[in-house]
């Protein structure tokens, strides 16, 4: 038999040459090796989760975490012996102390003034020459303060300063080569980045404890926006460090949400940033130097701002001028609102107080104001911070003839004897309430300013604009009573 003999079959049943019919196998072949060779390779299974070590962190930052211990005198009979951060808690949460038994001697041992166990909290050195920082609330009213460090030395210490209203507080110790810790930047943080704290809750020295940024800029103080967390915080850990996991201080661990006076998940640390600020003036001088512009303020809601066509509830309402403070002198009015300081935008009230406390005293700034429905730019020379003293005002009286209106309400024009005395230009008293005004707050001896951001000059003109309003929607009111104002939204029966 030749080459050309040598046959096979073919799929359809006819004899092929060999040589034909390896060409066929490799051509019904050939395409399923190439489909095996491109076919992608498997995924590669994801990395497994690793949790965060943190015992280096804790190894390097450690040691530059104090307990604070504080006394006081007392001339009344004190608590029985209690361990520091027991005391602590049962003062902080309202709790009675216990009574020790009367000595044997007699009452004069207990009416000669004692020194007794304060309160136990944390603290952390911010300088290598002794400086640390913890919370005003951990020292204020002691006699004497004890800061031991993590090497069983006990040093006392003597309070630089003190700023209730940012809870700060400086204190010093003698010593010196001290380890300390390095700071941060709180405007880095970022919700759900892992966070540490250290401290001593109830007394219990260098307890750490962890957590994740739950939210940020919470509104909680007067000056401060506040860092929540999830880390466990309780009595004693007040005025310790929160930390990242570079090992920087971020913030002060300063208060807790509880219903039972225990740690509930949720506690709140003051920004470093601001803490050092207020630190710093501690150092300097002792107190804490803030501007102020004397005005009183409450937020704006949306329902306020829809009414007023200012679209988004931003900014702060001012509800009262002060007689002769610096927004009076640059023409600030009740019932503006402030939406900008210098450029800077105010999206919710409490933001007015930080912005202008921040500004320097005798400093020049201006303040973009929406009134009646327009904005504005205001010149304000910034005055120093002082006890808030609301200028008095007396209520109006006298009569006037009545004007009924359709919303409602039954008002009367202001004498110029009251006006002078309110510090007003126009507005009418209201003297009768019914119907849609008295569901939405107003009461007789109100003052009406205006209505639909116009301005009321008397009873008349208050009766032709109330009497045009639409059935349909909402008037907006600026109201004054008392020694504040506020928006109150009237909403007509159709």
């Amino acid at each position: 038999m030749n080459d050309r003999t040598i046959s096979a079959v073919s799929a359809a049943g006819r004899r092929v040459p060999m040589l034909g019919a390896l060409a066929l196998a490799a051509a019904v072949l050939c395409p399923v090796f190439a489909e095996a060779q491109a076919a992608p390779a498997a995924p590669a299974a994801p990395p497994a989760l690793v949790l965060p070590d943190f015992s280096e962190l804790v190894e390097r930052v450690g040691p530059a975490v104090v307990n604070i211990r504080t006394t006081e005198r007392v001339r009344s009979r004190g608590a029985q012996d209690l361990d520091p951060g027991i005391e602590e808690f049962l003062r902080r949460f309202g709790i009675p102390l216990p009574n020790r038994p009367t000595p044997r001697g007699g009452d004069d041992e207990d009416s000669a003034p004692q020194t007794q166990p304060r309160g136990v909290g944390s603290g952390f050195i911010i300088s290598a020459d002794g400086y640390v920082l913890t919370n005003a609330h951990v020292v204020d009213g002691a006699e004497e303060v004890v800061v031991t460090l993590t090497d069983k030395r006990e040093l006392k210490a003597r309070i630089v300063g003190a700023d209730t209203r940012t809870d700060v507080a400086v204190v010093k110790i003698d010593a010196t080569g001290l380890p300390a810790v390095k700071i941060g930047d709180a405007s880095r943080l970022k919700v759900g980045e892992w966070v540490l704290a250290i401290g001593s809750p109830f007394g219990l020295d260098n307890t750490v404890t962890a957590g994740i940024v739950s939210a940020k800029q919470r509104d909680t103080g007067d000056y401060l926006n506040f860092i929540q967390t999830d880390v466990a915080i309780n009595p004693g850990n007040s005025g310790g460090p929160l930390l990242n996991l570079r090992g920087e201080v971020i913030g002060i661990n300063s208060q807790i949400y509880s219903r039972s006076g225990g740690f509930m998940g949720i506690s709140f640390a003051i920004p470093i940033d601001d803490a050092i600020r207020v630190s710093d003036q501690l150092r300097a001088t002792g107190r804490v130097v803030r501007g102020r512009i004397g005005v009183q303020i409450a937020p704006v809601t949306q329902e306020v701002a829809d009414a007023i066509g200012l679209g988004k509830a931003a900014g702060a309402l001012v509800r009262n001028v002060e007689k002769d403070s610096p927004a009076e002198k640059a023409g600030v009015e009740a019932g503006d609102i402030i939406t900008r300081v210098d450029g800077k935008p105010v999206e919710r009230s409490g933001e007015l107080p930080r912005l202008v406390g921040a500004i320097k005293p005798g400093s020049k700034s201006t303040l973009t104001v929406f009134r009646r429905g327009a904005t504005r730019e205001l010149a304000v020379t910034v005055a120093e911070f002082a006890d808030d003293r609301p200028a008095r005002v007396a209520q109006p009286d006298g009569a006037a003839p009545a004007a009924k209106a359709a919303l409602g309400l039954t008002v009367t024009d202001l004498g110029d004897a009251q006006k002078r005395q309110l510090g007003l230009r126009g507005g009418v008293r209201v003297d009768a309430v019914e119907g849609a005004a008295a569901r939405a707050g107003l009461r007789p001896g109100d003052v009406i300013l205006s209505i639909d951001n116009t301005e009321i000059t008397d009873a008349r003109q208050f009766q032709a604009l109330a009497s045009k309003a639409e059935k349909s929607r909402a008037v907006s009111v600026l109201v004054r009573r008392g020694e504040g104002v506020n928006y109150l939204v009237i909403r007509p029966t159709r």
